[in-house]
C-alpha cells in the first residue's frame, strides 16, 4: 500500500490535506481530506452577552465575516422575537451583495481560475493571479481589483468595516443609508453588472469553448449525483438572504422546504476520527457512507447547490445565463466544476440585485430598527458565498450565550468534498503515476466549491506550510518535496 499525501492543500481559505492510498498495482483505493484544525469558536461563544454576537462571529474568517455577522444578527432578531423593518431588511441585503460579489470576483480570479485560465497542467508558480495577469493582461487585472475594491466599499459603506461589519443589530441596522452613499453604491454596482458579463463572456471564450474543458466538466471523475440546498424565495427563485432552504434530489424534485426554525429536524451532523470537521447529512435519508445518489443523505450547498434547488433567478441578465447553463448542461447539473459557471452567474445576480436595491426609494429610510423583545432562542440562515450557513442560539433571561451551534456552507458540503477528491483521484492516478499536474487536478476537485476550512472549524490561528511525501509500497518515503 502506497500513501500520496498532499499537505498543506492549496488555493483555499483555512487548512487541509489529502491523503491517497494506493493498491499494489498504483490504483486508487480511497482518498482522504482531512481537516487537522481544533474547532472551537463555539465553546468559547458560550456565557458571552448576546449582542457581541454579531461583531464576535466575524473574526471566525476574514474571507467570510459578513455572513457571519448577518447570520448571526438574524439569529438574534429571532431570540430577541423582533422583525427587523422593511429599509433595515433591503439595507442589509444590499451589504450582503456586496459581500458575495467580491468574495464570488475573489474566488474565480484569485484561487479557482487559474486553473483554467492558465491552465491545469501548467506549471504550479504559473497558477496564481500573476499567471492570469500574464495570460489575460494588466488592463483586466485592474478591473479584476477595482471590482473586488467595490464590492468591499459598499459592505465598508453599510456595515462600518469593510472586513469586519458592525452595523446589525436586533431589529434592524445601526445607521441609515444617505443619498450621497446611495449614488455612490448605484454607480459602483453598475459597474460590476458589466464586469460580471466581462467575467461570464472570459468563462465561455476560455473555458466553454475549450473543448478538454468540457470533457474534464463532464467527466465521470468529476461528477457525483447528490441532494442539493439553497435559500428561495416564494416563487423558488435564488435568493441569498432571505426565504425558506429547499433540497431537491438527484433527479431534480423537490425533497424539502423549511423554515430556519427547523433545520435541525432535517439536518444531522456526524463526526469521523480522522478530521475535526462535521459531517452533516439530511436526518429522513441516513448516513450510507461516501457515496452518491438518492439512497444517502450527502447533499451540496453553494453556487450550484443554489441554482439546482431553485427554479431561476429573479434579476433578468442572470436568468437568461442560468437558462443557458441547464440548456447545455440539463438540470440538475451533477459536475462539479459547473459551481465555476455558477458563480459566476451568481456574481451578475447580485450585482443587478444591488442595482435594483440601490434604486429602490426606501432604501435611504430612517425607519430602520424595531425594538427588540425578551431574550429566548433563535435561528439565522442565510446563504454565504460558499452555500447555507446556519447560526444556532440559546440565550438565558440575561441574553447570555446558553449554547451555540452552527453549520457553516463548508460543513455542509464535506461529504461532497472527500467523494469529489477520492473519485478525481481514481480517475487520474494509475499505475501509481503521479506529477504536478494530477495532483492539481485532485486539487481541482475541492477547490470547485471554494472552501472554508477556517470556518468548518471555526478555528482561530494556523499555519500554512506545504510538505508532500510519497511513499512505495513498503512504506518507504520515495519522494518528498516542501516549501
Amino acid at each position: 500500500m502506497k500513501e500520496i499525501i498532499i499537505d498543506p492543500i492549496t488555493r483555499l481559505e483555512g487548512h487541509g490535506s489529502i491523503s491517497i492510498f494506493l493498491n499494489d498495482q498504483g490504483e486508487v483505493e480511497n482518498a482522504y481530506l482531512k481537516i487537522p484544525e481544533l474547532r472551537g469558536f463555539e465553546s468559547f461563544c458560550v456565557g458571552r452577552p448576546a449582542e457581541l454576537m454579531p461583531q464576535l462571529t466575524t473574526r471566525i474568517c476574514g474571507v467570510c465575516p459578513v455572513a457571519h455577522h448577518h447570520a448571526s444578527v438574524k439569529a438574534l432578531d429571532a431570540a430577541f422575537h423582533v422583525e427587523p423593518t422593511s429599509a433595515a431588511k433591503k439595507l442589509r441585503e444590499l451589504q450582503y451583495m456586496g459581500y458575495i460579489a467580491y468574495d464570488h470576483i475573489l474566488h474565480f480570479y484569485y484561487l479557482g481560475g487559474p486553473d483554467f485560465i492558465v491552465g491545469p497542467d501548467a506549471p504550479p508558480e504559473k497558477r496564481n493571479i500573476l499567471g492570469v495577469i500574464e495570460k489575460a493582461g494588466m488592463d483586466v487585472a485592474k478591473d479584476v481589483i477595482k471590482h473586488r475594491a467595490y464590492g468591499q466599499r459598499i459592505t465598508e459603506i453599510i456595515g462600518g468595516k469593510a472586513t469586519h461589519p458592525v452595523n446589525g443589530l436586533p431589529g434592524g441596522v445601526s445607521k441609515a443609508l444617505s443619498e450621497e452613499f446611495r449614488k455612490e453604491i448605484l454607480a459602483m454596482s453598475e459597474s460590476m453588472v458589466r464586469f460580471a458579463q466581462f467575467s461570464l463572456g472570459a468563462f465561455h471564450d476560455i473555458v466553454l469553448g475549450n473543448p478538454d474543458y468540457v470533457d474534464l466538466i463532464k467527466s465521470d471523475m468529476y461528477t457525483q449525483r447528490t441532494y442539493y440546498m439553497g435559500t428561495v424565495d416564494q416563487r423558488n427563485m435564488v435568493n441569498m438572504y432571505d426565504g425558506k432552504v429547499r433540497v431537491v434530489d438527484p433527479s431534480g424534485k423537490e425533497y424539502l422546504k423549511f423554515d430556519a426554525k427547523d433545520y435541525a429536524e432535517h439536518i444531522e451532523e456526524r463526526s469521523e476520527e480522522w478530521t475535526y470537521s462535521k459531517l452533516p447529512f439530511l436526518r429522513s435519508i441516513g448516513w450510507k457512507g461516501f457515496v452518491d445518489g438518492p439512497e444517502n443523505g450527502a447533499y451540496r450547498v453553494g453556487p450550484l447547490g443554489r441554482l439546482n434547488a431553485a427554479d431561476g433567478m429573479t434579476t433578468p441578465l442572470a436568468n437568461k445565463e442560468y437558462q443557458e447553463m441547464y440548456s447545455m448542461l440539463g438540470k440538475p447539473a451533477h459536475g462539479t466544476l459547473v459551481f465555476h459557471w455558477a458563480r459566476l452567474i451568481e456574481l451578475l445576480y447580485v450585482a443587478e440585485r444591488a442595482v435594483e436595491l440601490a434604486n429602490d426609494p426606501e432604501i435611504t429610510s430612517t425607519d430602520i430598527r424595531n425594538r427588540p423583545g425578551e431574550p429566548g432562542n433563535g435561528i439565522g440562515i442565510v446563504e454565504a458565498a460558499r452555500g447555507t450557513l446556519i447560526h444556532d442560539y440559546q440565550l438565558d433571561k440575561d441574553a447570555l450565550m446558553k449554547s451555540v451551534n452552527m453549520i457553516v456552507a463548508t460543513t455542509n458540503n464535506y461529504p461532497s468534498i472527500c467523494m469529489s477528491v477520492r473519485d478525481a483521484a481514481k480517475g487520474l492516478i494509475h499505475d501509481g503515476k503521479v506529477d504536478e499536474a494530477i495532483l492539481n487536478k485532485v486539487e481541482m476537485a475541492f477547490r470547485a466549491y471554494d472552501p472554508c476550512f477556517g470556518c468548518a472549524t471555526h478555528f482561530a490561528v494556523g499555519q500554512m506550510p506545504l510538505d508532500v511525501r510519497v511513499y512505495d509500497c513498503q512504506r518507504k518515503l520515495a519522494h518528498h518535496l516542501s516549501r
